[in-house]
């Protein structure tokens, strides 16, 4: 290195005789930056005719010279990122409704979109005519469409999420069919399913526009309208995800015709939850109403997945916090207990099952530590009951286990731990601790409502 007249040394020379390295890895080799001039002394320094790829270079050197000066080292910029979050209901979707899934293919170019359909198995074994309508909607509309290859199946319920292999395949279908950031996934099945097949589509490419149409009265009314997508791994539910806001969301009662009573019920979980933190009118008509939901009357069942679709909409794209980067998930309600329940019975609980037992010991205990009041707690605990929930499970029994729940709960969000609790209906506020003796006191609550009640037996 040439030293100049001043005493101090050339950078330009520095640069043109050295390389840039990292333990003994070189990151830019012998005179990468020729094009450019520097002179500092201690006191100063200079950039001159410099390109993009020397500054970097410069740039380097200065962050481990500490000449560049702490306000250009530093750079807090906030910025939004516009989404648009797409929700439709429809009757028919794959018939008379059918213009309504290929107005939302939109193309990015003079051809037809490409799609690529999954459908959930439990879904084309209860519906074997689906797979038919499927290629029958998109073959009549080959000017806009183009569906890629044929239906994937996938195994349904949490047997695809709980499978890592699973979603590898996925991803390999998703790379054989050279699906590309402009094509579409439209993923037709249960919560489970659309989280599962949602992250495949996540992670491919950074992202392929997801298009959701839940089986399930669950997904329809909270999850598949949300941005999440999971799946579940080391013994924890959702434990590997992403989020993503699907490009759309499309609600099709149709679709729920071949559930069980078991499963049509399992939505209802959440309508109540929801219902309970942000519109109570909505809870007292869900009461009033229990036996025809109960029943699939779907005139009173229909709108009632309708509003809870909406608020949890509303929440997501109002609610200031999408993406759950605040400390807080108040649409977790009751899910600290109904997730770790979940692993625990080893899915043999639905989740919405689990989280009806998991939003009555919350709500018992904010009885017994914030005050709420006791009789409305007690009709929370009726209304699980009267929709056709079972308020007990022998997983239950373990409380040491459960309580593990709450430390994986604080995990999963990070940070100190935050659960929301109900001291006054359509008033949630976030508690950081839990009075184990009161947790214990509401869990054991719960537990004898169930066995008093006479609660509904299951149909498979």
């Amino acid at each position: 290195m040439r030293n100049r007249s001043d005493g101090t040394a050339s950078a330009h020379e520095t640069v043109r005789h050295c390389s840039l390295t990292a333990g003994d890895q070189t990151l830019l080799p012998t005179g990468t930056a020729l094009a450019w001039f520097v002179s500092y002394t201690e006191e100063e320094f200079s950039v001159e005719a410099f390109s993009v790829e020397a500054f970097s270079v410069l740039a380097i050197l200065s962050e481990l010279s500490g000449f560049m000066p702490d306000s250009s080292r530093q750079f807090d910029v906030r910025f939004d990122v516009p989404f648009t979050h797409r929700l439709r209901f429809t009757s028919d979707v794959f018939a008379a409704d059918g213009d309504t899934l290929s107005d939302l293919l939109e193309s990015s170019d003079t051809n037809p979109a490409r799609v690529q359909f999954w459908l959930d198995q439990n879904v084309a074994d209860a519906r074997p005519d689906l797979e038919a309508l499927i290629h029958r909607f998109s073959d009549s509309r080959t000017d806009r469409i183009e569906r890629v290859g044929k239906v994937q199946l996938v195994p349904g319920g949490e047997q695809v999420k709980n499978d890592i292999h699973l979603l590898e395949q996925m991803l390999k279908v998703i790379k054989v069919a050279e699906l590309d950031r402009r094509s579409y996934v439209v993923v037709i099945g249960g919560g489970a399913v659309l989280d599962a097949v949602g992250f495949a589509a996540a992670i491919a490419h950074r992202g392929i526009r997801l298009v959701r149409l839940p089986t399930t009265t669950l997904a329809q009314g909270d999850s598949g309208v949300g941005v999440k997508n999971s799946m579940n791994l080391f013994h924890s539910k959702n434990w590997m995800g992403s989020f993503a806001v699907p490009w759309a969301v499309v609600n099709d009662t149709e679709l729920l015709t071949s559930l069980s009573n078991r499963d049509f019920i399992c939505g209802f979980s959440e309508a109540v939850k929801v219902s309970l933190l942000k519109n109570i009118d909505l809870f007292d008509r869900i009461c009033a109403n229990a036996t025809a939901i109960r029943s699939r009357d779907m005139s009173v069942a229909g709108p009632v997945i309708g509003e809870s679709a909406k608020l949890h909409l509303d929440h997501i794209t109002l609610g200031g916090d999408p993406f759950e980067m605040l400390e807080a998930r108040p649409l977790d309600f009751g899910h600290w207990s109904a997730h770790k329940l979940e692993t625990m019975s080893g899915f043999s609980l639905r989740h919405g099952e689990a989280v009806a037992i998991g939003v009555a010991i919350d709500s018992v205990y904010s009885s017994l530590e914030l005050g709420l009041d006791a009789d409305f707690a007690e009709r929370i605990l009726r209304s699980f009951v009267d929709l056709g929930f079972r308020l007990n499970d022998p997983s239950i029994d373990d409380v040491d286990v459960l309580f593990d729940g709450l430390e994986e709960f604080r995990q999963h969000l990070g940070g100190r731990l935050t659960l929301t609790m109900l001291p006054v209906p359509g008033q949630p506020v976030d508690v950081h601790s839990v009075n184990r003796d009161k947790m214990l006191a509401a869990i054991e609550h719960v537990r004898q409502f169930a066995r008093t009640e006479g609660a509904f037996r299951r149909d498979e």
